[in-house]
């Protein structure tokens, strides 16, 4: 029974190696996005940059360590134990609530996680107490738990949101008025203060500031203490020099260093802050090990042992600095996390990954008609000056060719990073466990606010993707709290049974969650994926789309047939199958239906009139995907249900159906695919014959009803399908009419200039 807590140990050792890596491409990711962002640096100069901050913020986070081991409950009420088990449901229900969330690309916050994890299990452990004691009731939980310094913690971090916000959207609103965004020519003027004033700002509060986290500050403070200013107006003196030179030297904006700086501190900044979330837990472990060793093994013993200060072993520093920089170069849980804040941050417009809302769209409208109040008492002069500052360059882009494009300016990145920085080093320096994945979020998203990068377009969706995120905070607050007071309630009932079993699981759901990842990150070249118009000319539109409807017809052939084939069969997962290759056809259309802007503007004078065809067409393939859409509903929603089969005869002219319609797609596909569009007009010959079986069909289907139709769900799918299959072969014809012609229209010119 004694050999438990070393095995406990050894797998709470393991679980902190794992869940290094999870935190990491978590958290590590926030301090690279203002760099990555901005794309003023190579990725592989923004990882060796960051890989030294984080190695360094490592090896002198000893300070922090206090947290784990007696910031959230009081180690004297609990005996060695029932401490293990607490830090033992800890690691579990820490490294599975972060993996989840780097599972789903959502930032959350390691320090939340760690210090509510601790939280649950000790309230749930002081519980079981209690229950056990005669002389104990619940009023006594507060002699436990910590509450003064948990709620110190607790107010630090939601605190820490609120400040990060307003103050980046401050810096960033003063920075905008001062720079504007063609700040090329103002930073060559003010550039080299800005520069000295930003790197001061890194310097004193990441390298000064952030020494009293570690052990090596006493060496230091008779030289910091009292020579604060002297101090800054040194460093700022030394910087402007510094930034004067670089520029000169390099003919390059000194943001750039100010860019690669800033990484470095926020990455020494985050490792110097966050270790203590993935090694304190393991530290105090090892520490209460020892201590039970010391004792004579004594289970009972108190653990006022872990309210000594135990500085942290250098060798187990070094150890962990090795595998967050390991993590930092190899997870691609991290990219996936990035491309969240990066999104919602975005200057220009993208992809947007979030829906919007009923609270989104309340607080946009509300923000909006606040925002035109208070403009009513600026002067107009200021106004429109200010108004100038704020005018971006007019460059015409697609979605695609935006989303490629830097997401940000330099500015905007060293605004992120210096205020990101400094909040965090403070905070550090007081020994606060901060949030950096709230921080820099939060400090992201107030830069994105001043910046006007949540305009009319786009707020609604960037909103409800903050709402979003900070919901998975609290989410993360909750749930760590819930699940390591229930695994430690679990745990308490028979160890040396539960644990294996809950390593067991957490091994399991720890692949299951790489495997789902793995899947979902793989980018499949789809070659029936359709890509938006680029030609400036009529001709070019008209082969360029040509391609797109090639494409849509095929899988409209393949989703058809599926349709039929699957409830046929009555097969749920073919039926399903086909619903969500709809879904998948329509977004795509609906993505070229939004780059109809960027289409129509990079036209060319003469080939206007190539819009209307674009616009026309566009508009037939989404009354197609429509087409489709409700088939594969009703198809799957009549077999999800249970609802009684179609005919034997149903089917047989279904599929009679199917048989003509993969005809006409297939010869209609060849001709946009080979480009053959003479061959347009033969297929349009053979849309009466289809359409006449199909009108058959409904003929028949009504004197059935009539007379031996018993199903009232089957007649209604029946109808239904039928009826819709007519508008998809209405829609179908539209389309080759249109393309018909058009390309006769766009030939007829050409043979005239060609015979001249």
């Amino acid at each position: 029974m004694d050999n438990i807590y070393l095995l406990m140990l050894i797998a709470i050792v393991v679980l902190a190696v794992a869940d290094i890596i999870v935190g990491v491409s978590n958290d590590a990711i926030n301090f690279l996005n203002s760099a990555i962002g901005s794309k003023a640096i190579s990725l592989r100069t923004i990882m060796i940059v960051a890989s030294l901050g984080i190695f360094i913020g490592a090896v002198f986070s000893s300070g922090m360590m206090e947290v784990a081991r007696k910031g959230i409950f009081i180690p004297a009420q609990f005996e060695f134990g029932e401490i293990m088990l607490i830090f033992m449901a800890v690691m579990i229900t820490d490294i599975l609530l972060l993996d989840f969330f780097n599972t789903l690309g959502m930032p959350t916050s390691t320090t939340v996680s760690i210090v509510f994890n601790l939280l649950g299990a000790a309230v749930v452990m002081s519980l079981i107490k209690i229950s056990h004691s005669e002389t104990q009731t619940i009023a006594d939980l507060a002699s436990y738990i910590n509450t003064a310094k948990a709620l110190e913690i607790i107010s630090g971090i939601l605190l820490s949101v609120v400040i990060a916000f307003s103050v980046g959207a401050l810096v960033q609103w003063i920075s905008r008025v001062v720079f504007t965004f063609n700040y090329e020519k103002r930073i060559k003027n003010f550039g080299i203060l800005f520069g000295g004033l930003a790197l001061t700002a890194i310097t004193y509060f990441i390298f000064l500031k952030g020494l009293k986290g570690t052990p090596y500050y006493k060496d230091l403070k008779n030289v910091l203490v009292g020579n604060e200013i002297y101090i800054i107006l040194a460093s700022f003196g030394f910087w402007v020099l510094f930034s004067f030179i670089f520029e000169k030297l390099t003919k390059k904006t000194v943001l750039l260093v100010v860019i690669a700086i800033g990484t470095f501190g926020l990455a020494l900044a985050f490792s110097g802050n966050d270790l203590v979330n993935f090694i304190g837990v393991p530290m105090a472990a090892y520490h209460s090990y020892e201590a039970w060793i010391q004792s004579g093994m004594d289970n009972t013993m108190s653990m006022a042992v872990l309210d000594k200060k135990v500085p942290a072993e250098p060798i187990l520093l070094f150890i962990a600095g090795t595998i967050m920089v390991l993590t930092l170069w190899f997870s691609k849980k991290a990219k996936t996390v990035a491309e969240t804040e990066i999104s919602l941050s975005r200057q220009s417009e993208t992809h947007e990954k979030f829906e919007p809302n009923r609270i989104s769209r309340i607080i946009v409208k509300g923000t909006s008609r606040l925002s035109n109040f208070f403009s009513v008492f600026i002067p107009s002069s200021i106004g429109d000056r200010i108004s100038k500052s704020f005018e971006k360059p007019n460059y015409t882009m697609t979605k695609s060719q935006s989303i490629e494009a830097p997401a940000f300016d330099m500015i905007r990145a060293s605004v992120n990073l210096m205020v990101a920085g400094v909040l965090i080093a403070i905070a550090t320096s007081m020994k606060l466990p901060l949030s950096t994945t709230y921080v820099t979020f939060m400090v992201a998203m107030g830069t994105s606010l001043a910046d006007k990068a949540w305009g009319r377009e786009s707020a609604v969706y960037r909103v409800a993707g903050v709402l979003n995120v900070i919901g998975g905070w609290f989410g993360t607050a909750i749930g760590a709290f819930l699940a390591a007071g229930t695994v430690v309630l679990l745990i308490s009932f028979k160890p040396p049974f539960v644990i294996p079993i809950l390593l067991i699981l957490t091994v399991y759901l720890l692949y299951r969650n790489y495997k789902s990842h793995k899947t979902k990150s793989i980018k499949v070249n789809d070659e029936d994926s359709l890509s938006e118009a680029e030609s400036s000319s009529v001709q070019g539109v008209i082969h360029e789309s040509a391609k797109n409807i090639s494409k849509v017809v095929k899988r409209t052939n393949r989703i058809y047939t599926n349709s039929i084939a699957g409830l046929a069969e009555e097969e749920l997962s073919l039926l399903k199958k086909s619903k969500n290759q709809v879904v998948k056809l329509s977004n795509e259309i609906d993505d070229l239906r939004d780059n109809i802007t960027y289409f129509i503007k990079n036209l060319e004078e003469s080939s206007l009139n190539a819009s209307g065809f674009y616009i026309n067409i566009l508009g037939h393939l989404q009354d197609m995907s429509q087409s489709l859409e409700y088939i594969s509903k009703i198809s799957y929603k009549h077999i999800n249900n249970n609802h009684k089969s179609l005919k034997s005869s149903q089917i047989i002219e279904l599929k009679e159906i199917d048989d003509k319609l993969e005809v006409l797609f297939i010869n209609t596909e060849k001709a946009f695919k080979s480009e053959s569009f003479e061959e347009i007009g033969t297929i349009l010959n053979e849309k009466k014959l289809v359409y006449d079986l199909v009108n058959e069909k409904i003929e028949k289907q009504i004197g059935r009803t009539r007379t031996e139709e018993s199903s009232p769900k089957n007649t209604t799918l029946y109808f239904g399908l039928l009826i819709e299959t007519k508008d998809l072969i209405d829609a179908t014809m539209n389309l080759l009419e249109e393309y018909h012609g058009s390309f006769d229209s766009s030939v007829e010119p050409a043979k005239i200039n060609s015979s001249k």
